[in-house]
């Protein structure tokens, strides 16, 4: 048995999402323009950080092909390392971004492009081009922005405007890279990956993630539970929380029971609790020290915790988890 699923099995709680791997791929060419696939691998990669930070969900695996592998030339002579397309491919990826620029008409004509194109189709969940890119899949017959059970083999109508200026391309591309972190990882978090990446231009963020203007309370509250769980070990309070939600304190606490079943200072405990199971698991710490690096205060008032939640004190536990870890 691992330590997590022990921890699960004597608090009887869940406190952290599942975390899964989303496949991204970006398809490049020749003289393609990194302006819009570079900013894609930039929203994902920001995505990742902060998950890594301990927001947990999901987090991106990005790929960056060509019909050849290696290195890649784009439009502004920078060269980029590509993976080849090969049988691996085949099973298909969660979003797959097509590269724009002057060298998308050349590899709209290149049939290797186009017969993988119509091979990993449907076992894609989205297909989009950034800006010239649309060229490749209107000669592969692939609908952008539909999700594969949708895809149909047949000609896409001419777009009815094209963003002229790089920074149209910019914000184009995205916006559905956006949408799945919204999705997946929440409004919060996209808005942060957005605001990291637009400082100077945040004006657009609310069409950017789809927004008609700021968080809802249940998007504030959940933003709010995951600034608990990554700070559960620091010397916080309720009060913050509901400050990092812009909620008054007592708006926050209705708003939070009503969101995720259970109260701030609960939510905050079971927290604290987790990180303290782990460590009795798999440190040699004394408990004391644990209790203060855990922000229970004290060994003496962890152990009170511990006998009122689980009917056991910290020191039985360590010794119960270790042999059932070790079965």
């Amino acid at each position: 048995m691992t330590c997590a699923s022990l921890e699960s099995a004597m608090l009887r709680w869940v406190h952290a999402p599942n975390k899964g791997m989303r496949r991204i791929a970006i398809l490049m060419f020749n003289d393609c323009s990194l302006q819009g696939a570079g900013v894609v691998a930039e929203v994902f990669q920001a995505a990742n950080e902060l998950a890594s930070s301990g927001t947990g969900g999901w987090t991106y695996d990005v790929s960056f092909l060509s019909a050849d592998g290696g290195m890649v030339t784009s439009s502004s002579a920078l060269r980029v390392w590509t993976d080849g397309l090969d049988a691996r491919h085949y099973g298909g990826f969660d979003a797959l971004y097509v590269a724009g620029g002057k060298g998308a008409a050349a590899a709209a004509g290149d049939e290797r492009l186009i017969a993988w194109l119509r091979r990993i189709r449907r076992n894609t969940g989205m297909i989009r081009p950034i800006a010239e890119g649309r060229a490749l899949l209107e000669a592969a017959y692939v609908p952008d922005g539909k999700e594969s059970a949708e895809f149909r083999a047949q000609p896409i109508p001419p777009r009815q405007s094209e963003p002229s200026a790089d920074a149209g391309d910019r914000l184009e591309s995205m916006r559905s890279a956006l949408a799945m972190i919204k999705r997946d990882l929440g409004s919060a978090t996209a808005r942060t990956v957005a605001e990291r990446l637009l400082a100077d231009s945040c004006s657009n963020l609310a069409p950017l993630l789809g927004e008609d203007g700021g968080l809802s309370p249940g998007d504030k509250v959940r933003a709010a539970a995951r600034w608990l769980q990554e700070n559960c070990q620091q010397a916080i309070s309720i009060a913050d929380a509901a400050q990092f939600a812009a909620m008054s304190e007592r708006n926050f606490l209705r708003r939070f029971k009503m969101e995720m079943g259970i109260t701030p200072s609960s939510f905050l405990l079971h927290e604290r609790l987790a990180v303290t199971c782990s460590l009795l698991t798999e440190s040699e710490l004394p408990v004391d020290k644990i209790a203060r690096r855990t922000g229970m205060g004290n060994g003496d008032r962890l152990a009170k915790v511990f006998r009122k939640r689980m009917r056991i004190s910290p020191t039985e536990f360590r010794i119960q988890s270790r042999r059932m870890v070790g079965e």
